[in-house]
């Protein structure tokens, strides 16, 4: 569909490129001729992934605490260092957990809101800082989740996708004067290793509603990564602060009460 070279020259970031939909995006991006950093917490399988996604193109990883801004200074460095210019960011490192609201502990939403938002924001600050205000350029895609109608049974990344929202129609306009365009993708239900840590019961609640889904299925990487290169590339240049739902419209339709049903 793309031009393979449809990314030629141009460097990406992706938060959370170790696996799963990172990984997806990632080697999307190699495959249109990006250069690709990726990061990730830890750094053995950060570095098996690297190696995996370096048959495709230049990759390169630096573990990364996006949660702490001096280690964002730091990668920041080593893009610098490396590639001298950074032209795309995608957003993706985050992470949360199936609970009731009620029997959220202190530690637990404080873990999903200090990486899904904060982390966001220090990527985001120092990536523009740092590159894409002095080039007068840069592309943010921000990977949240689809919180339209709420997202009962996860309140915490609810919140937090839904702060990133918010933060991305803001940056889009405080950064349009340096070119800067900001886009967010929010997926539904999709098929990746960040399902494998969930419970048995909800990975049986999840085949249940695929039925429910009026698309008939579950989303795959691939769907999510074609979002990202859209809106990573020209020809998408008019467009920023927006929110592209890859959901099989789920944001539409759909009992949004099925997990908080099955936990109580």
């Amino acid at each position: 569909m793309y031009a393979p070279n449809l990314f030629q020259d141009k460097v990406a970031l992706v938060t959370g490129g170790r696996s799963g939909i990172g990984y997806g995006i990632a080697e999307a991006l190699l495959k249109l001729g990006a250069k690709v950093i990726i990061c990730a917490r830890k750094a053995a399988k950060l570095a098996e992934a690297a190696a995996a996604l370096s048959e495709h193109g230049t990759c390169v990883q630096r573990p990364c605490d996006i949660r702490k801004s001096e280690e964002v200074e730091a990668l920041a460095d080593m893009i610098e260092s490396e590639f001298g210019r950074l032209d795309i960011l995608v957003n993706n490192a985050g992470g949360q957990f199936p609970s009731l609201a009620r029997h959220i502990t202190d530690n637990g939403w404080n873990a999903v809101i200090n990486t899904n938002i904060n982390g966001t924001f220090y990527v985001s600050r120092i990536m523009a800082n740092r590159f894409f205000v002095p080039q007068k350029y840069g592309n943010i895609i921000n990977i949240i989740v689809n919180h339209l109608r709420g997202f009962p049974g996860m309140a915490h990344t609810g919140a937090a996708r839904a702060a990133v929202e918010n933060l991305t129609k803001t940056l889009a306009q405080e950064w349009a004067v340096y070119n800067i365009r900001l886009n967010c993708v929010a997926p539904g239900t999709i098929i990746s290793s960040g399902l494998d840590t969930y419970a048995e019961p909800v990975k049986a609640l999840l085949d249940e509603m695929k039925k429910e889904n009026l698309m008939q299925r579950h989303g795959t990487i691939e769907d999510v990564a074609n979002a990202v290169l859209f809106l990573a590339s020209p020809l998408s240049a008019y467009t920023s602060g927006t929110t592209f739902y890859v959901d099989g419209m789920d944001h539409l339709h759909g009992d949004r009460m099925r997990m908080v049903n099955m936990f109580r």
